[in-house]
């Protein structure tokens, strides 16, 4: 775990190795001051040696401003290279999660990975500045104070090598019982973004229907238990400091015990009493230092193993290597498919699915809500890949393309249409970065997006706001249309994309793709008839299988679902 997560160190690696050595210089110069401060008192002062006196305090005082200099260089470090690793680690998680497909987003779901590209990254962040300077500084300073503490005497000093153990022992103990109480606050904390993420974006809804007391409620609990998991981890972490507060304070008057029985013996010094004091004090405040490293650390550990979780994961659809990278043509076949989103053939989403398609020809798909036609197309551009069988484009397995290649030639306007902050132009740009303003007017007059957006004040320069919520659901699906013919896919896959435009408006659309793009297959998922009447042929889905796939007319006599699916529409719409 520990190698993969330094993998993001990268260009940070430098100031990470910086960071302990100039602790180290720090630690040397903090150590020296009580031996100074000790032979000040001892010399200078008990024999009257002004020279020695004085000689000795400009050393004590440069000592003590290079310890002042070492240690805000080693915190401009530590905070530069961990703020850095975290930016990278940031980074590499986003990026890994962009290889991944629809069924790894699945399995993690957005809030979770939120969670642990914020939290978690942050958690593990600040341990990696506590390691590389306070894991550091604690055990220096432990090691060189005891050895100074040893040379003044060795008797007192064994009453650290007494505390040390039972701190240690205390530490592990709290470290052991608390660790599974962070991992549920963790997963807890998924829930929690889960909920404010479904609230914020269904705002309108939760409003529309006054449900805002249920939805604050909903909100309390999982806050509520989040607060609870943290509790009892804190219950058992708080144990941390007045163990650690009892062995610092016992050791302290042992040593002064012991220390002033010494004096009075004459067998220690007043200035070795008083640098061993300081010692004690260092030795002491080293091993707090230590156990809030190791508080960090029991936290940061259950986020790491969360980060490594999404890091090790690989993505269920990988390019192949040489892979084919042109499509050559619109065809698709699908031979023998059975898809099942659990991969489990038992429970199956698509049946022993054959069909197919012309290249250039306009298909519909029709069938009732849950009919499996969005998983059906969604095979095309190996969103998903099918459990069972083979589903070919331009005459080869989709497994054969690269999958960048495969998508730039299967374009796909979602169920769910998807606009970004930004302008107009932009967000259409995301069909062809490179696409001249003349190539954006012209597909957005074949998606019909030019006769609103002609009407804007700034025109293809008008703002969008996040998820589009400043144009209607039609205005919408029209410049995700547009978006995609921007592609020149040799495939349009519209995904019900057209269900909140008026009937007039679904016309004119399909009419421009039957007489400017013939070439290009078009796939139109619809639940109104009308918009895929004059489809060259129609697929007619239920319960996941292809019940009929015929041309509207011969339909109409041969297949029972579509004809009583025209029947009732018709008879609606003459109502």
């Amino acid at each position: 775990m520990i190698k993969k997560l330094a993998r993001s160190i990268r260009e940070y690696k430098q100031s990470s190795i910086a960071t302990p050595i100039v602790v180290a210089c720090e630690v040397v110069m903090e150590v020296l001051i009580p031996y100074f401060m000790a032979q000040i008192i001892d010399i200078g002062l008990s024999q009257s040696d002004m020279s020695y006196t004085v000689r000795l305090s400009i050393i004590l005082i440069i000592a003590a401003i290079t310890s002042l200099i070492f240690g805000a260089l080693s915190g401009k470090l530590a905070a530069q290279a961990s703020a850095g690793f975290a930016k990278n680690l940031r980074g590499d998680i986003f990026h890994h999660i962009q290889t991944f497909s629809f069924s790894n987003i699945d399995k993690f779901k957005v809030s979770s990975l939120v969670t642990r590209m914020t939290t978690d990254v942050t958690n593990v962040q600040n341990a990696y500045q506590m390691i590389i300077r306070i894991l550091v500084r604690g055990p220096l300073m432990l090691i060189a104070a005891l050895v100074m503490a040893s040379r003044i005497n060795r008797r007192l000093s064994l009453i650290f090598l007494i505390a040390i153990p039972i701190l240690g022992f205390a530490l592990f103990f709290i470290a052991l019982k608390a660790h599974p109480y962070f991992e549920k606050v963790f997963r807890t904390y998924d829930k929690l973004n889960n909920t404010v993420q479904e609230n914020v974006r269904a705002i309108r809804v939760v409003k529309s229907f006054v449900r805002a007391d249920y939805e604050e409620k909903k909100f309390m609990e999982t806050s509520n238990e989040v607060y609870d998991r943290f509790k009892k981890a804190e219950k058992i972490v708080i144990f941390n400091s007045p163990v650690m507060q009892s062995v610092i304070y016992i050791s302290i008057l042992l040593i002064s015990y012991n220390s002033g029985k010494m004096i009075v013996s004459g067998s220690m010094t007043t200035g070795e009493l008083m640098s061993m004091i300081i010692y004690a004090t260092q030795i002491l405040s080293s091993l707090m230092m230590l156990s809030m490293v190791f508080v960090m650390i029991i936290m940061a550990r259950s986020s790491a193993e969360r980060i490594i979780e999404v890091l090790e994961k690989e993505s269920d659809i990988q390019s192949p290597v040489d892979g084919r990278d042109y499509v050559e043509d619109g065809s698709i076949d699908f031979k023998n498919v059975t898809f099942s989103y659990v991969k489990d053939p038992e429970k199956a989403a698509l049946k022993d699915i054959n069909l197919h398609i012309e290249s250039g020809e306009t298909v519909g798909i029709i069938g009732a809500t849950g009919s499996a036609k969005t998983t059906l197309v969604q095979l095309i551009a190996r969103l998903y890949d099918a459990t069972e069988g083979c589903v070919k484009v331009g005459g080869h397995d989709v497994k054969e393309y690269d999958l960048d290649a495969l998508r730039r030639d299967v374009a796909m306007v979602l169920q769910k249409n998807v606009l970004f902050s930004g302008t107009i132009k932009e967000n259409l740009k995301w069909g062809d970065e490179k696409a001249s303003d003349a190539e954006i007017e012209y597909y957005s007059k074949l998606s019909q997006a030019d006769s609103f957006i002609s009407t804007f004040k700034d025109k293809y320069d008008s703002y969008i706001e996040q998820g589009g919520t400043n144009v209607s659901g039609g205005q919408k699906q029209r410049i995700c249309i547009a978006r995609a013919l921007l592609r020149k896919p040799k495939i349009l896959i519209l995904d019900d994309s057209t269900s909140a435009v008026d009937t007039k408006t679904d016309a004119l659309i399909r009419k421009a793709f039957k007489e400017e793009i013939p070439q290009t297959t078009k796939i139109i998922i619809a639940q109104r008839i009308l918009s895929i009447e004059d489809a060259d042929r129609i697929i007619v889905m239920d319960k996941g299988k292809v019940v009929a796939f015929d041309t509207p007319e011969n339909l109409l006599t041969s297949c029972d679902i579509y004809r009583e699916l025209y029947d009732t529409q018709k008879k609606g719409a003459l109502a």
